[in-house]
């Protein structure tokens, strides 16, 4: 009996030594030191806008002679820093489509950054574009990939900032594109290289899903891009102006798809879209010397 109690005595001490180990660990576990240096969603954007902006700043002042091989840097920094605050989000739901518009939204101004003229008070307006739309940019990237996992209300204004981004992108890319006056052939695969995923980010922030008729209809639309950039190779005009109907042209492209995906191809909406066409295409007949 004595040795029945001894046993009996010894389990409760370990059981209580473990309880206790248990408990210390719970207790502590909120102390632990990364906790007090944890920040937000919206801290980490603020501080990548601050990050990458100060590097497009300072560029041209300390690396101008470097070519693309800065804006490259920049486009990769900036999807590290996205990856950075949403990494969590996106390991949930793999939607790695989400990097595509950041990415050339910082590739692009940093192309044309070289195309702008040498004036401090232009390079400091520009890097303030940048900025405001990096940050917002990062913003809706954050909303399209939480309304991947469940439905938020801010979808709708995500949508509309993403697609302003990417016309935006298209445009300084197509225009510092056709700046270099390069081989037609160059010019259709660069133009390729860079419509693609641009169509498909746009088109997926309607989907928000793996879909391969996306990856389709996304492929059928940059052939058709390519196809507009090569003919657009022997038209005698400048590069702004062929960037800018290139810009009309993915825009009323992409639009109409997006309507059609909501089912609201109606007549009157499809017609904003063509107008827009219309006027891009008069404007570049109207700049050039066949126009005149």
């Amino acid at each position: 009996m004595d040795e029945i109690r001894k046993n009996l005595l010894m389990d409760q001490a370990v059981d209580t030594s473990h309880k206790v180990t248990i408990d210390a660990k719970t207790w502590r576990r909120p102390r632990k030191k990364g906790k007090f240096f944890s920040i937000d969603k919206r801290q980490k954007f603020v501080i990548s806008t601050l990050v990458l902006s100060l590097g497009l700043f300072f560029t041209e002042f300390q690396l101008s002679q470097s070519g693309i091989v800065i804006p490259l840097i920049l486009a990769i920094l900036t999807v590290v820093f996205l990856f950075w605050a949403i990494r969590l989000d996106v390991k949930e739901n793999r939607s790695f489509e989400v990097f595509l518009l950041p990415f050339f939204y910082s590739l692009s101004f940093g192309l044309f950054y070289f195309l702008t003229p040498t004036s401090f008070l232009i390079h400091l307006l520009l890097v303030a574009v940048y900025a405001f739309g990096m940050y917002s940019v990062f913003l809706s990237s954050n909303i399209l990939v939480v309304s991947s996992i469940r439905t938020i209300t801010l979808l709708s204004g995500a949508r509309i900032v993403s697609f302003v981004a990417g016309l935006i992108s298209y445009f300084f890319l197509t225009n510092a594109l056709f700046a270099l006056h390069i081989n037609v052939f160059f010019v259709a695969l660069i133009i390729f290289f860079y419509s693609f995923p641009l169509v498909l980010h746009s088109l997926w922030t309607y989907d928000l899903a793996k879909n391969q008729k996306i990856n389709v209809w996304s492929l059928a639309l940059s052939v058709c891009l390519v196809e507009g950039a090569s003919a657009l190779w022997f038209f005698p005009s400048s590069p702004t102006v062929i960037a800018l109907f290139m810009s009309g042209f993915f825009y009323t492209i992409v639009g109409l798809s997006h309507i059609w995906f909501e089912r609201r191809l109606f007549k009157g909406v499809m017609w904003e879209y063509v107008w827009v066409g219309c006027i891009v295409f008069f404007v570049l007949i109207l700049f050039t010397p066949w126009g005149k």
